[in-house]
């Protein structure tokens, strides 16, 4: 919930809401005041339906090189799987500083990476195929990552699993699109800051991925072209935002004189040589390098 700083009439009683004691919500391209008990009914939309939502941890920040070392996927209606995989190479001190997970635990208790990718794939693409949206926070780098690991033990990709890699909800693109001159950082414990999502133990792959699911649905209950949308038309509309985003990033980036390479591709990073008319489901689009891990 966003906490109005300033009184306003409520939009339903038309009554004053006094500063920090409503919810502020943008409909309709304006912002707006409501008392907690004048909020509209939810719109049935994508939101209130089964969701998924995938998230891991890994051993670096490029997923075209990282190793997979933990996962999860959760879905709305109480399902749980959780992975600890041994990715086969020393996990570096300062990706163990982020996420905790240690050379010993992988070691130890880890399971092996080719077993653990096939059963997420397996996961991932039976929702997709059912036309579920699945929920992932910043999605080039988790999708990416998996794609890359999954040709790395000779496995078969999501993409064919799956048929196309949608719809995919990516909080992350969406937050930026809907509230474009926020200061501050979008990273998920921000967003779930910002939004009223409870997170505890972040950088858990199962914390995160439950975050990042109640972000996407305070997402749609606010915005109504986000909640209002067909899990489809978001997912081509976040390639839209995607792009125009990369492309002001760009702007900016060459108003500093900054270097900056673009990599295409959402929600799933197009790699270089790749042939895309054998790959539905990757879109023609830069990317910025990096993500968090």
């Amino acid at each position: 919930m966003a906490t109005n700083r300033f009184p306003g009439s409520c939009k339903t009683c038309g009554t004053q809401v006094l500063a920090e004691e409503g919810e502020l919500r943008k409909e309709q391209g304006a912002w707006v005041v409501y008392h907690p008990n004048c909020l509209p009914a939810p719109v049935p939309g994508w939101h209130t339906g089964v969701l998924g939502s995938y998230d891991c941890e890994t051993t670096g920040r490029d997923p075209l090189t990282a190793r997979l070392v933990s996962a999860a996927f959760v879905t709305s209606d109480g399902r749980r799987y959780d992975f600890l995989v041994d990715p086969g190479v020393p996990i570096p001190p300062e990706t163990t500083a982020v996420h905790g997970i240690t050379d010993e635990q992988v070691r130890e208790h880890g399971t092996d990476p080719a077993e653990a990718l096939d059963r997420i794939a397996e996961l991932l693409a039976a929702h997709l195929s059912a036309g579920l949206p699945l929920i992932v926070f910043n999605a080039p780098y988790d999708l990416t990552l998996l794609e890359v690991e999954l040709e790395r033990h000779g496995l078969r990709p999501l993409v064919a699993r799956a048929g196309r890699i949608e719809p995919v909800i990516d909080p992350l693109v969406i937050d930026k699109a809907v509230d474009r001159f926020r200061k501050g950082k979008r990273n998920l414990e921000s967003q779930c800051a910002h939004y009223g999502v409870r997170i505890e133990g972040a950088h858990d792959a199962a914390v995160d991925a439950i975050a990042a699911l109640e972000v996407a649905k305070a997402l749609a209950e606010r915005y109504p072209e986000v909640g209002e949308a067909t899990p489809l038309e978001l997912h081509r509309q976040q390639e839209q935002w995607k792009a125009a985003s990369e492309e002001d990033f760009a702007a900016y980036r060459l108003r500093r004189g900054e270097a900056y390479v673009a990599e295409p591709g959402w929600p799933v990073r197009q790699r270089p040589g790749a042939d895309e008319a054998a790959v539905p489901g990757f879109a023609e689009m830069p990317d910025v390098p990096g993500a968090l891990f």
